[in-house]
């Protein structure tokens, strides 16, 4: 199931503060968005509380989202970290424009949900779609004002 519009790739770390040093000496970028954030999701396993230290990087029309798991049902970011404190790939996001009928569509799908979550402004889910890309896929719907908090193009 690929389908919207792709703005992101999403990467995990041990530590984001290394992470953020390295985008800043290796690609020349500008601002970073760097914050603690806890939101409601859930996960086959339930619900609850997820919290994780996020950095958003823009390098043109690609956002580069920097996650480091805290606490919470995070086991879809920490059974994919990698041993040291280097990035990894996670996911790749997409926006929809139309976030029930792309709910409904994922209700068909083959693949998995493993993640969802949001408010009226955001809502997200991932998909787990690494038998076919060997990552996940996480899907975004957002209020046009939104996105242009968060930067977008």
């Amino acid at each position: 199931m690929l389908e919207g519009e792709h703005f992101q790739n999403g990467y995990i770390t041990r530590d984001i503060d290394k992470a953020i040093a390295a985008f800043q000496t290796r690609a020349g970028i500008g601002s970073v968005r760097s914050f603690e954030a806890s939101v409601q999701v859930r996960t086959p396993q339930g619900e609850g509380a997820l919290v994780s230290r996020l950095a958003f990087i823009w390098v043109g029309k690609l956002q580069y989202e920097l996650i480091q798991p805290v606490c919470g049902p995070n086991s879809v970011y920490c059974e994919a970290l990698p041993a040291d404190h280097s990035l990894r790939l996670h996911h790749i996001c997409m926006r929809v424009p139309d976030w029930e009928g792309f709910r409904a569509r994922v209700a068909r799908a083959r693949y998995p949900v493993v993640l969802e979550g949001g408010s009226e402004l955001l809502k997200f889910l991932y998909l787990d779609a690494r038998e076919f890309l060997g990552h996940y896929l996480e899907y975004t719907w957002m209020v046009p004002e939104r996105w242009k908090a968060m930067g977008g193009p």
